[in-house]
């Protein structure tokens, strides 16, 4: 049976908004995507995860991994202010909140979480280590033959997971579980080709896919949020370095 919206009789625009704690990285945009998609009210709450706030305390509490994106619905299930972390939790918990995105029935609803969960544990962790081994870590390590293993591996294995993609977009389908989901939402900003040594010419489908994706203006505006807060991790300056000693140098306390 469809999913029922959450606050069903309360107007959207009396909602209380939803307390977006975000910075504009591929993880942050899946879910000011979703929240722009689905329009639902926000307020941006900005953490800059390049000077360390997100290991604030009081973050803390909402997001105990220590990672944005999180949220803090003032108007939970039961009625109650929630807080959620994890991207793909949060993108469950929003379409679970709208009715929308997430199908109509239990089998569209099971295509929608493997294609989230792949991107979960697939393309997002491969893709973030290839951004790593090409773009960051030569500031880190300065031998090439130290780095290579790491940037040759991950770049292929990125390379195999387009591949994953093309393939599962091969039977006509608009979007990668039928309709427009969740899981594209979570897909497409890690699609970034230029930074992870893909060309994807290689893949047409995805190409035309990601094309297809961009023309819906919730994604666009979802994707250019905080875009002025953006800074060069792989810069030169001081402040890059800051932010990569803090960003990759993290153990447990």
């Amino acid at each position: 049976m469809p999913l029922k919206q959450r606050n069903e009789g309360i107007p959207m625009a009396d909602q209380k908004p939803i307390e977006l704690y975000y910075w504009p990285t591929p993880n942050g945009w899946k879910v000011s995507i979703a929240l722009e998609e689905m329009a639902l009210p926000y307020l941006l709450k900005p953490v800059n995860i390049g000077t360390g706030e997100q290991f604030d305390p009081a973050f803390l509490k909402i997001s105990p991994n220590g990672r944005m994106p999180a949220i803090i619905d003032p108007e939970g299930p039961d009625g109650a202010p929630i807080s959620v972390f994890e991207s793909g939790a949060i993108l469950q918990y929003l379409a679970r909140k709208s009715g929308m995105f997430y199908g109509a029935n239990a089998r569209q609803q099971s295509e929608i979480e493997q294609w989230l969960f792949w991107q979960m544990g697939g393309l997002g962790p491969m893709a973030g280590q290839a951004h790593h081994f090409r773009s960051y870590a030569q500031k880190i390590e300065p031998d090439p033959v130290k780095l290579e293993y790491g940037k040759t591996r991950y770049t292929n294995e990125v390379n195999r997971l387009y591949g994953v993609l093309e393939r599962g977009l091969s039977d006509g389908r608009e979007f990668i579980a039928g309709d427009f989901s969740i899981a594209d939402m979570a897909i497409w900003p890690w699609i970034l080709p230029e930074g992870q040594g893909q060309n994807l010419d290689d893949f047409p489908k995805l190409k035309a896919w990601v094309d297809r994706v961009f023309e819906r203006p919730g994604v666009q505006a979802g994707r250019k949020l905080g875009k002025e807060l953006r800074s060069n991790l792989g810069a030169d300056d001081k402040q890059a370095e800051e932010a990569r000693k803090i960003l990759f140098g993290q153990r447990a306390t």
